[in-house]
């Protein structure tokens, strides 16, 4: 009978006793939160809860594991197991709960702060933090799971011995990682490019969707994702349209007649931005740019607040005004000119013989009546 108790009460208890410390746990966080709604940090805290049990299942069935007397033939084996899962939840645990204070400690600075660059610097920033946090964790956590081994132990000692030579090895085997990986920490601390911010590479247009420590995601206008690696950003040349400020103006060519009304165009634009709520109200004009023997050239300026802004308001300006142009003012679109040529007058004692010539015909003698 106590064979059959032992096992039970051993692993029963630890894990009734961990599923009683999570739910007071889980409770003291929910109060916690409807105490400080503001505080964003104790419902995140919440979402380490599985792996706050699993440590503690895992390091009560480890202590107390000789106690239980069962299944002894293989209690190496099984303490060995308890063991890693002690060390995987540890670090899992870690990684939960710097996840949830960097992004509390976030939140409450994107309230404070209504920057929208600065706010997009310091979510790039977090972002990679968060990265870098969890490959360490990962890799502290698998070398003490590796150490746990005596085969892995013993070897340590040739392992450290040869660390500088695979260190040289590794290094150059893998220039383009490190490449990388010391490219995306100059972007998240240089602030080169920030989460959100409208670039342009390679002639494509789009928003910054992820940055990690080695690629980075451009999402285009038409939801495609362009990845590239981070190294491209610090090596190569690129516009930023969101640098500094992410106000912009924008351009609209229209070529006309020059029989256009250009004074009717510029109050035509003036009411066209009026109504657009893309328009910042900042500038708006109209002016003559350039001039060739069939058109001018007439360029708008308008402005916004972003780029998304002024590709919309630069299309319906451009829409507008053309319609604007069709229905009120047909002559001023461009025409092609399919007139005769008209010659200079020439001089008064060549006239005739001037449109003589030009007739092909030549002219008659002149006869005298006397």
């Amino acid at each position: 009978m106590e064979n059959v108790l032992r096992p039970v009460i051993v692993v029963g208890g630890s894990v009734l006793l961990t599923l009683l410390v999570g739910w007071i746990t889980n409770l003291l966080l929910r109060k916690a939160a409807d105490r400080d709604p503001e505080t964003p940090l104790w419902d995140l805290l919440r979402s380490g809860l599985i792996p706050y049990q699993l440590v503690l299942c895992a390091g009560l069935l480890r202590g107390s594991y000789g106690q239980a007397k069962i299944l002894e033939a293989h209690r190496i084996g099984v303490g060995q197991a308890l063991t890693l899962v002690l060390i995987g939840s540890a670090a899992w645990l870690v990684i939960r709960i710097t996840a949830a204070v960097v992004e509390a400690s976030y939140t409450r600075y994107s309230h404070a702060h209504h920057d929208p660059a600065r706010v997009r610097r310091v979510r790039t920033q977090v972002s990679l933090i968060m990265r870098v946090v969890a490959a360490i964790v990962g890799v502290v956590a698998v070398a003490a799971m590796l150490l746990t081994f005596p085969e892995m132990r013993a070897a340590g000692a040739s392992l450290l011995a040869s660390a500088g030579i695979l260190g040289i090895v590794a290094g150059v085997a893998a220039q383009s990682t490190l490449a990388n990986l010391f490219a995306g920490l100059q972007i998240a601390f240089g602030d080169m490019v920030r989460l959100g911010d409208t670039v342009v590479v390679d002639g494509e247009w789009g928003t910054v969707d992820e940055i990690t420590l080695t690629f980075l995601t451009v999402r285009t206008w038409d939801e495609r994702r362009i990845t590239m690696p981070v190294s491209y950003f610090t090596s190569k040349p690129f516009e930023n349209w969101s640098r500094g400020s992410a106000e912009m103006t924008g351009a609209v060519y229209f070529h006309v007649d020059h029989s256009a009304p250009v004074e009717a165009m510029r109050d035509k634009l003036r009411d066209v931005v009026r109504e657009c709520p893309e328009w910042d109200g900042r500038t708006c004009g109209l002016t003559v740019t350039d001039s060739t023997p069939s058109t001018m050239q007439v360029r708008a300026l308008v402005t916004a607040k972003d780029a998304r802004d002024i590709w919309t308001l630069r299309v319906t300006v451009r829409e507008r005004i053309i319609r604007w142009l069709t229905e009120e003012h047909p002559y001023a679109l461009p025409r092609v000119n399919t007139a005769s040529a008209m010659l200079p007058p020439p001089a008064d004692g060549h006239r005739a013989r001037t449109e003589g010539a030009f007739r092909g015909v030549s002219e008659p003698p002149r006869t005298s009546r006397g």
